[in-house]
């Protein structure tokens, strides 16, 4: 089978149907239905890789998976995760007819990290929990039927969601990505519920309340009658970053709401997320989202649709994902 060769006309970066698109984007979710001898029956080769991260389940059918020296098939009810920079190496299983799956492209939010360690990753630990992977792709089997639908239902929605048109469409989805990786992370194998340390919950409450403000570590480890070094490793060991990743992740996230749904000037929102300098903030601001604030304001004034008008114009029917290169 064809190998996926990228497009770099660049004047279809911005539409995530057509070949090139730089998938630029906190979230894209869709469905690839791949038949034998079909327009998509091809494998997929990024030996690099993507900036962001994939979660997909299989739904119909069987893929191969190449990871690192080993492969493997998932079949309905298995669940994939690529990490950022793990090579992508997949198609159709040759045996079988088809491979239907879901998938979702995102960037995560710096308090995820704890959700996004699977059975798989790394050395290949956890291949005795049926991960059968070496080298970075995680791997979760859904056996409960009940458990499956759950998962795929919230695959279907995020996509849905996304697409829907309204000003806060992608945060809506990535509240539902959210649960999604929740549920993955308490289906894993050897999941034990472990409840947020308080000392951790009044920190990160107290940052959220004072985001326009540069607190010290000094400070926060004060008002949470600790000292700066012990919680420094209490609230990374538990959320998974430094406490200076999540301000920012929760500046960046407030910024982004203010910039959608209200008219507040953007050195206005710069200075109540805590950046009094709006050539600084903007350069955050674009190295988080991938566009300046004013762009990304720009754009959802624009259209409501997030694929625009393009893509109504010129549809393809190939999966994005399989486009990206």
């Amino acid at each position: 089978m064809p190998s996926l060769r990228p497009s770099h006309d660049a004047a279809q970066q911005l539409n995530p149907l057509l070949p090139g698109y730089s998938f630029n984007l906190y979230l894209v979710a869709g469905l690839t239905p791949i038949v034998q001898g079909g327009a998509l029956d091809f494998f997929i080769d990024r030996p690099g890789g993507m900036k962001g991260w994939i979660i997909n389940l299989t739904v119909q059918g069987r893929g191969k998976v190449v990871d690192g020296d080993r492969a493997f098939e998932c079949e309905p009810g298995d669940l994939l995760l690529f990490p950022p920079g793990v090579a992508h190496d997949y198609g159709r299983a040759p045996h079988s007819p088809e491979w239907f799956h879901r998938w979702v492209y995102f960037r995560p939010r710096g308090f995820w990290a704890n959700w996004l360690t699977w059975p798989g990753q790394g050395d290949g630990a956890g291949a005795e929990a049926g991960a059968g992977t070496g080298t970075g792709v995680g791997r979760l089997r859904l056996a409960d039927p009940a458990v499956r639908k759950e998962i795929e239902d919230l695959f279907v929605q995020i996509d849905a969601t996304h697409r829907g048109g309204r000003r806060t469409s992608e945060e809506l989805a990535i509240n539902l990505l959210e649960r999604l990786l929740i549920r993955c992370h308490e289906e894993a194998p050897g999941y034990e519920s472990r409840s947020l340390d308080a000392r951790v919950q009044s920190a990160c409450q107290f940052i959220a309340n004072n985001l326009a403000h540069e607190l010290s570590l000094e400070e926060i480890a004060r008002h949470v009658c600790l000292s700066p070094s012990r919680l420094a490793h209490l609230f990374r060991e538990q959320m998974g970053v430094s406490i200076v990743r999540w301000r920012e992740d929760q500046r960046i996230i407030l910024a982004k709401h203010m910039l959608l749904s209200t008219g507040t000037p953007i050195s206005s929102i710069g200075a109540r997320v805590g950046y009094d300098d709006q050539l600084y903030f903007s350069r955050v601001f674009r190295k988080r989202v991938g566009v300046s604030p004013s762009e990304f304001r720009r754009s959802s004034e624009e259209s409501h649709d997030p694929w625009g008008e393009a893509a109504a114009e010129a549809p393809d029917t190939r999966s994005p994902l399989a486009q990206a290169g």
